[in-house]
């Protein structure tokens, strides 16, 4: 007991000051706050631009969609579902759509696994840059050229000029199925190529040496662990290119000369030519929801070949 005769304070034992833990959180709330605001500032740029540019064009051509063609031509404000059920009236686009896609997108896979490949695991290290470069270069001229470039080869100064001279005459290179799917492939083949180039860099060689050393055949290597392994790579690089050639539009027109119709040459007819803007919108909204389709399903086999970690090495 002190001399006045009073009990010391516990509260008052740190001199007034407050224990280090219990300082109060404001610093930390407000350190908390500064990061959540500039967080929201880096993404506004970006979310404003989705908002501006995918969200409110898909809303206003969803309204378009159920509304009915203005006797001028345009939108005339409705709620119909009559162009949804007039969809068949461009079957024939739908039909070139549906099958020229996904061959198209599979035969850019037939050719870019066995580039990608060798790129991944057979070219030489100097070498590797100068061939991926090779391979990404034309992709930043334009598509335009690049499929005036083809027009030229397969026209009649072309390659059919050409067989000409060995006897081979009324060859029909141009304005055929076979012309659209060779300006298909190579106009999206670099797509196709780095994802599975990446798939593949990323391959872990010890399986492949582990592979060879319980006795398993290359084939065998091949299919269990290189092709399993890099199956990822190709359900993406196959994806992107099948949803981009849905919309494809440029490459039927100048080299399909308008014999091969895709959804892209309808939805331009039904908006810029006979202005029939709720039909294209209706057409327009099934083609986005058959790319939400592809997407949802190569995103599920996606995640369950990437989950799969188990190698049958023989």
């Amino acid at each position: 007991m002190s001399e006045t005769g009073h009990k010391p304070d516990p509260d008052n034992a740190t001199g007034g000051q407050m224990p280090a833990g219990s300082q109060p959180a404001f610093p930390m709330r407000r350190s908390l706050f500064r990061k959540n605001l500039v967080t929201a500032l880096l993404l506004a740029p970006a979310a404003l631009w989705l908002v501006v540019f995918l969200v409110l064009p898909f809303v206003a051509i969803a309204i378009f969609s159920v509304g009915e063609r203005a006797p001028e031509g345009g939108y005339q404000a409705a709620l119909t579902f009559a162009q949804y059920a007039n969809l068949p009236a461009r079957a024939t686009a739908f039909w070139n759509t549906m099958v020229l896609a996904p061959v198209g997108a599979l035969a850019c896979l037939l050719v870019a696994y066995p580039v990608a490949y060798y790129l991944a695991l057979r070219a030489p290290d100097r070498w590797r840059l100068i061939l991926l470069a090779l391979i990404v270069i034309p992709f930043w001229t334009s598509l335009l050229m690049r499929t005036y470039a083809w027009m030229y080869i397969l026209g009649g100064r072309g390659i059919p000029a050409l067989l000409a001279y060995v006897g081979i005459e009324d060859l029909r290179l141009i304005n055929t199925p076979g012309a659209v799917l060779l300006g298909i492939v190579y106009g999206y083949l670099p797509l196709m190529i780095l994802p599975i180039y990446v798939s593949l860099e990323r391959l872990d060689r010890r399986l492949l040496e582990a592979s060879a050393d319980l006795g398993a055949t290359p084939v065998s290597t091949f299919l269990g662990v290189t092709l399993r392994l890099s199956l990822p790579g190709v359900m993406t690089g196959f994806s992107l290119v099948m949803i981009l050639l849905l919309g494809e539009y440029l490459i039927p027109t100048l080299l399909g000369g308008g014999k091969v119709f895709f959804i892209g040459n309808a939805l331009v007819d039904l908006f810029l030519q006979s202005r029939n803007w709720p039909f294209g919108s209706a057409i327009a909204i099934t083609l986005v929801l058959v790319s939400v389709v592809v997407l949802i399903v190569a995103n599920r086999i996606s995640t369950r070949l990437s989950g799969a970690r188990r190698v049958d090495l023989i």
